[in-house]
């Protein structure tokens, strides 16, 4: 097992992370803040890299599909905000699983009405198509933009939700929205700018994700167990646990999936190492998930402490 090897599992551990990011911090927004639950991001995410695929065949441009995407995806949100979801505020969390999940239904058939059951691909930008040098191995460039649009966002979204008055006025509506509406502001509208941020960071992870898996119906329902996952583990509400929780589960599922049935050849015959190493690989995020609930039922990094 050689230390580039290990590397360069990190670093897909790490970009997966920053990946499952931009997803779980739309999801937390309006799980966490709003206590709505949107089975539906998943499709928004989805629906994301079908308009950036579909930009990009009409364009030749990545910028523009990128603009496609997070464009569209944020009018999706605001019109399904205000035609469905504002509806739903004020019920159980059992009836928004239940709309939401029609919700996916809808999403699912109509993608595969408009784009048909074909993958669609998403090339990768020109001046992306390199590697860069990180720690002496050679390392995808467009792999690493990941990493970085993904730091970005987690930037920008402290900055939005620590230093700025819509910030303030978000994490004030979510704690005593009677009040806040007292003191004048809009909390229809509010929650209308929430629920379009979420969905436009949806749509940054869907044609993120274009270029190096293929873009199908039903792609979004996987991610979005996962960013379930993340919120979890991270601490409900919590953007800077949602990171901190990404990152985690990012590098624990890809260095699992790629070393742990090797690992288990040390211990354990070939053929039960081979049989039983992928599945314990794609249970290890769920483990960790159940031991983080034992210890910390609030998730590691809840909303009050970060």
């Amino acid at each position: 097992m050689s230390i580039s090897l290990i590397l360069t599992q990190l670093l897909n551990g790490l970009q997966f992370g920053v990946l499952l990011f931009l997803l779980a911090a739309g999801l937390t927004l309006v799980f966490g803040i709003m206590s709505f639950v949107n089975l539906a991001h998943g499709s928004l995410y989805m629906l994301g890299a079908y308009f950036a695929a579909t930009a990009y065949q009409h364009t030749d441009s990545f910028a523009l599909a990128v603009v496609a995407a997070v464009a569209g995806c944020v009018l999706l949100g605001v019109i399904l905000e205000r035609t469905a979801i504002a509806r739903l505020y004020g019920r159980d969390h059992l009836d928004h699983v239940l709309a939401t999940f029609g919700l996916v239904l809808f999403f699912n058939e109509m993608a595969r009405i408009i784009w048909g059951p074909q993958p669609y691909f998403l090339p990768l930008p020109a001046f992306l198509e390199s590697t860069v040098d990180l720690f002496g191995i050679s390392y995808p460039s467009y792999r690493f933009a990941i990493i970085v649009v993904g730091l970005v966002v987690a930037v920008g979204a402290h900055l939005l939700m620590h230093k700025t008055r819509l910030g303030m006025l978000i994490r004030a509506g979510a704690s005593n929205p009677a009040m806040v509406s007292a003191l004048g502001v809009d909390i229809k509208l509010l929650n209308s700018v929430l629920f379009a941020l979420g969905a436009a960071l949806a749509g940054l992870a869907g044609v993120m994700a274009g270029p190096i898996m293929s873009i199908q119906t039903g792609m979004g329902e996987p991610v979005l167990i996962t960013a379930l996952v993340v919120i979890v583990i991270g601490g409900i509400g919590s953007v800077s646990g949602a990171l901190y929780a990404s990152l985690i589960v990012g590098v624990a599922d890809t260095l699992g999936r790629a070393f742990l049935p090797t690992l288990l050849r040390e211990i354990a015959s070939r053929d039960v190492a081979n049989a039983a190493g992928p599945a314990l690989a794609s249970m290890l995020i769920y483990l960790l998930m159940a031991v983080v609930l034992a210890v910390r039922p609030q998730g590691l990094f809840p909303a009050g402490r970060t």
